[in-house]
């Protein structure tokens, strides 16, 4: 594994409870890089990335992800390994009975950051970043559907991560918001975190054109050029 690659997948299988979801799965996704990942409903996107972030167990092949072997990673270290990924999901995933500051102060708690006053600096840190700084006092339910995304993504930030997976981070939005959404991740991914990214989405894959890769009959297929991504779905 070089020095700057971030995702380091030969020879694996996935598997979610023992069904065998891809097989001979090679993947390399260096710092910095955005790679999309493409494919029908339920050909093994969201199984990947749960891999990858150690919700579901690796059985075959290797696979190293921001210095952590998978085969080996213990109980316990799971949650170092993900403080070094922030996860971006469709549905949100806010605590509804909490403001946005609350939120994420929650996820600092959780990953064991004790000091109010940095937990503090960098709760607006990131807030800055995803253009809400003014709304840390608001519950959820009071934002928009891309202001509640947006607060994911501060939330995945929070522990200045290596890698943030997303799993189809659009989904719920309209188009306005979505390419919102996209300008922020690649933002993030220029600022040299290395971004994976789960879509359906090809009108915004050819605005926001970079390398693809698609799960499809049990596989994952590199290298796929954005201009046909749309023709192979």
């Amino acid at each position: 594994m070089g020095l700057d690659t971030i995702i380091q997948i030969s020879d694996a299988s996935i598997f979610q409870k023992n069904i065998l979801i891809l097989s001979d799965v090679n993947l390399t996704i260096d710092k910095g890089e955005f790679v999309y990942l493409i494919g029908k409903t339920g050909a093994g996107k969201s199984s990947l990335l749960k891999t990858l972030y150690a919700d579901l167990p690796l059985m075959e092949g290797s696979a190293e992800v921001v210095g952590y072997n998978l085969k080996e990673v213990k109980t316990k270290e799971v949650p170092y390994l993900r403080r070094k990924i922030g996860i971006v999901f469709q549905d949100f995933q806010l605590l509804n009975d909490r403001s946005v500051n609350d939120n994420l102060l929650f996820v600092m708690k959780a990953t064991g950051w004790k000091d109010s006053d940095a937990m503090r600096h960098r709760m607006n840190e990131v807030l800055d970043k995803v253009g809400l700084i003014s709304k840390g006092f608001k519950m959820p339910h009071q934002l928009s559907g891309g202001e509640q995304q947006r607060v994911c993504i501060a939330r995945a930030l929070i522990n200045d991560p290596e890698l943030i997976l997303a799993d189809e981070p659009t989904g719920n939005l309209d188009p306005e918001s979505s390419e919102g959404i996209m300008q922020l991740m690649m933002d993030i991914s220029n600022a040299g975190r290395a971004v994976f990214m789960a879509t359906h989405n090809f009108s915004l894959i050819s605005k926001f054109p970079s390398r693809t890769v698609k799960c499809e009959n049990g596989k994952v297929l590199g290298h796929i050029h954005p201009t046909v991504a749309s023709e192979l779905e």
